[in-house]
């Protein structure tokens, strides 16, 4: 069993290689892609972590993206951020300097607040560590140990709603490992008790959480049905993480069903993982409408000669974008999916890298109308981060409520209002016009661009999701021809 364990962590630059497959590939057909843009320029690998745990995130133009370096000799988590959006990138920067290896970060971000979750070796064997910056990623606090345990405490997931910080990961000091979850009501300053998830003879490893207000999603892999044989399985809190219900199994086939990755919007939840049963790995997906209760059928989202493996999944609005590396072209490369009605239709695989080294460890998050993708690249002779964006590829949850030609200009208020964590802009339009929605936060900051595109006369209807944002006051601004509104609206959570 601990060898079993020991097999996802890196020893060396070989075993790493092999312990990370993490892959994504297809013809490269979608044209907004944007070139591949190198992060990293160091003498050691660099690496982003598997799936379930995400390098990547977007608070409107500003990302941050982590990893874990072998620059200075032994494993270091380190960060790196951009505030245009992706256009240009600010230092590498060094987040711990510990005795021994640090390894598989995820980070998620709240308005200006960033979480940073790891595992570390500094104490003699596997701990959770947490790290955070109030001022998106300017400067970062104290490292903070979230576990202490004689076991195995690994593969940390993370996410935030507001003040919330929920954080999931296996632990072994019941045995067998279990899937654990600890979270901070304050940001970070305080954490509660470790909740242990999970109670069966059987390996549960490498969670993925997602939260929607008050809703916290987390699924895993598990051998409970058999010990060479992982399905994917859920779990659910509604009150936040104060009390959660029954595992629920998601998968039922004889063979692997392996590193699943969810992300939720609204009432829907959406997960996606790398599945054996029709003979050599391929990604599948599997959606819930009503928050998690009830589960739609697995619908198979590739079908290559070779392995498709370690999908990472971030949804939008009615838009699902999915990411994963493959080997279909005869080395790994990265590939990218997306449905625009909430996961029924899919459109075809897109392939993002096109090298003859080896591309896994891809992440996507979305902001705004653009798509950002990170991944690990071996190109350049050893690891490196590379990046890269689609401006226009988070299709806008927009629709056409009524063509009957409107008077005059309009912006209505949001409803409802106050709002959590999703609400409807209406706004009228009573000529062909370019229409752009933006929304800021108190401050006048914008953070995110709902409506960007040329339309028709008519009235129209968007939806808008603040569920990695913080409770407040917020304010969304029309502009059409020589039309400008703005009105505000309440985020309460």
């Amino acid at each position: 069993m601990l060898n079993a364990v020991k097999s996802r962590f890196p020893s060396g630059k070989n075993l790493l290689f092999l312990l990370l497959i993490i892959n994504c590939s297809l013809p490269i057909v979608n044209a907004q892609w944007q070139p591949d843009v190198r992060l990293t320029n160091a003498a050691g690998d660099s690496f982003t972590p598997n799936n379930n745990a995400w390098s990547l995130a977007a608070n409107g133009d500003v990302l941050h993206v982590i990893w874990w370096d072998f620059r200075d000799g032994n494993w270091e988590i380190y960060y790196k951020r951009s505030a245009d959006g992706g256009t240009s990138w600010g230092a590498d920067t060094r987040l711990t300097n510990a005795s021994n290896d640090s390894w598989n970060p995820s980070v998620s971000v709240s308005g200006q607040v960033v979480h940073v979750v790891w595992m570390d070796r500094r104490d003699g064997n596997y701990e959770i560590y947490y790290k955070r910056s109030t001022d998106e990623g300017v400067s970062w606090g104290a490292d903070t140990r979230l576990t202490n345990d004689p076991a195995i405490s690994g593969g940390p997931s993370v996410s935030v709603s507001g003040q919330v910080v929920y954080v999931v990961w296996y632990d072994s000091r019941d045995g067998g490992n279990e899937i654990y979850y600890k979270r901070s009501t304050d940001g970070g300053v305080s954490w509660g008790a470790d909740t242990r998830l999970t109670n069966d003879p059987a390996n549960s490893l490498w969670p993925s959480v997602s939260v929607s207000g008050q809703v916290v999603h987390v699924v895993w892999m598990d051998t409970r049905n058999g010990s060479n044989n992982y399905e994917i399985y859920y779990k659910r809190s509604t009150d936040g993480g104060n009390n959660w219900e029954a595992d629920t199994r998601l998968t039922n086939d004889p063979v692997h069903s392996v590193y699943p990755s969810v992300s939720v919007s609204g009432q829907v939840v959406h997960v996606v993982w790398n599945d054996l049963r029709d003979g050599n790995y391929e990604i599948y997906y599997k959606r819930s409408t009503d928050g998690g209760v009830n589960w739609g059928a697995d619908t198979r989202l590739t079908n290559a000669p070779d392995y498709s493996q370690n999908p990472s999944v971030s949804v939008s609005g009615q838009v699902v974008h999915v990411l994963w590396n493959d080997l279909r072209d005869g080395n790994s490369e990265i590939y990218y999916k997306r449905s625009t009605d909430g996961g029924i239709n899919w459109e075809a695989d897109t392939r993002l890298t096109n090298d003859p080294a080896y591309s896994s460890g891809c992440i996507v998050s979305v902001s705004g109308v653009v798509v950002h993708v990170v991944w690990y690249d071996q190109r350049n002779g050893n690891y490196e981060i590379y990046y890269k964006r689609n401006p226009t590829g988070n299709v806008v949850g927009i629709i056409n409520i009524n063509s009957e030609v409107p008077n005059q200009y309009s912006l209505s208020q949001n409803y409802p209002n106050p709002f959590n964590p999703t609400t409807k802009i209406q706004f009228a339009l009573p000529k062909s016009s370019f229409a752009k929605i933006v929304i800021y936060d108190a401050l006048g900051r914008e953070l995110e661009t709902l409506v960007n595109e040329q339309l028709n006369a008519g009235t129209y209807e968007a939806d808008w999701s603040a569920v990695k944002f913080s409770s407040g006051v917020y304010y969304y601004k029309l502009s059409a021809g020589s039309f400008v509104e703005t009105r505000k609206m309440i985020l309460l959570k």
